[in-house]
């Protein structure tokens, strides 16, 4: 029972994101087509929600839900990583036409096709586990 308000947050995720028809593929395709802002400004908004999150949280010294501070790491220089790793990111998505946040939204909501998705993620994030030491960090 102590963990239910993170499956409570868990389906307000959801029900936002199928609400803002974010894991619509054709609202995906009309991203990757430049026809519509409508995505666009969903990443603009999350990507405003987590910079300022990430300030509250440094600024006011928050505490996550044990009572531990939370420590947010300097992240190291680099492009190399960012561009390859974007890439890719961009590509599985536009082949796929749902980036991993919704994949489980497409499941509980009848679309089996997902379970693919699904499985090529888990794929692919056990590959980056038997190379990361071999990547560029």
């Amino acid at each position: 029972m102590k963990y239910i308000k993170f499956i409570l947050v868990g389906f307000v995720f959801g029900i936002v994101l199928t609400k803002s028809e974010a894991v619509s593929w054709y609202r995906i395709y009309e991203m990757f087509q430049f026809q519509s802002f409508h995505m666009f400004g969903i990443i603009m908004v999350a990507v405003m929600t987590g910079l300022i999150g990430v300030q509250l949280i440094k600024r006011k010294n928050l505490k996550d839900y044990t009572g531990a501070p939370i420590a947010i790491e300097p992240k190291e220089k680099g492009f190399a990583r960012y561009i390859i790793g974007g890439t890719l990111f961009g590509l599985g998505w536009a082949m796929v036409g749902s980036c991993p946040g919704p994949i489980f939204i497409l499941l509980g909501a009848g679309f089996w096709g997902a379970g693919v998705i699904l499985l090529g993620a888990l794929l692919g994030t056990y590959i980056y586990g038997l190379l990361k030491d071999i990547l560029p960090h």
